[in-house]
């Protein structure tokens, strides 16, 4: 009995090595800073950018985040991946075209319950023209971009 769990322990770690790594995001930062110090939760809750203060900061996943309350704060302690933005925070635009580009915290929407930021208003215009292929593409490529 003990050798058949051993033999499937062996089988099974290859999976969690892989799972780990393809979960692994690298943020867009800017002094180690993500989203330049906005509030990611803000997004969600009061459906604006917002800046963060040093008062109320976490680390996860490689960078500082910082947020406006505590209570923002404590939200994205429980469920990070839930409030950080797609993509890295990288331009979700950019990333349908396959390149990584910074993003203007200002130039955000929220579809189906996730963050996606773009380079500038300007080109979130365009984002929003056609979304849903906009993803998809993006979904494509950022296994790649994200090494």
């Amino acid at each position: 009995m003990k050798m058949k769990k051993i033999i499937f322990l062996l089988l099974c770690a290859p999976c969690f090595w892989l799972t780990s790594d393809a979960q692994s995001v690298k943020y867009c930062s800017s002094e180690n800073v993500a989203i330049k110090g906005y509030d990611p939760v803000a997004y969600f809750i009061q459906n604006q950018a917002m800046e963060g203060t040093d008062q109320f900061t976490t680390e996860w996943s490689g960078s500082k985040w910082k947020f406006i309350s505590q209570a923002n704060l404590d939200r994205f302690k429980k469920d990070p991946s839930k409030y950080a933005p797609q993509y890295g925070g990288y331009c979700a635009y950019g990333c349908s075209e396959n390149h990584k580009s910074a993003t203007d915290p200002k130039a955000f929407t929220i579809i189906n319950d996730k963050l996606y930021l773009n380079y500038n208003l300007k080109v979130k215009q365009i984002w929003l023209q056609d979304t849903a292929k906009r993803i998809n593409a993006a979904d494509l490529f950022w296994p790649a971009l994200n090494k």
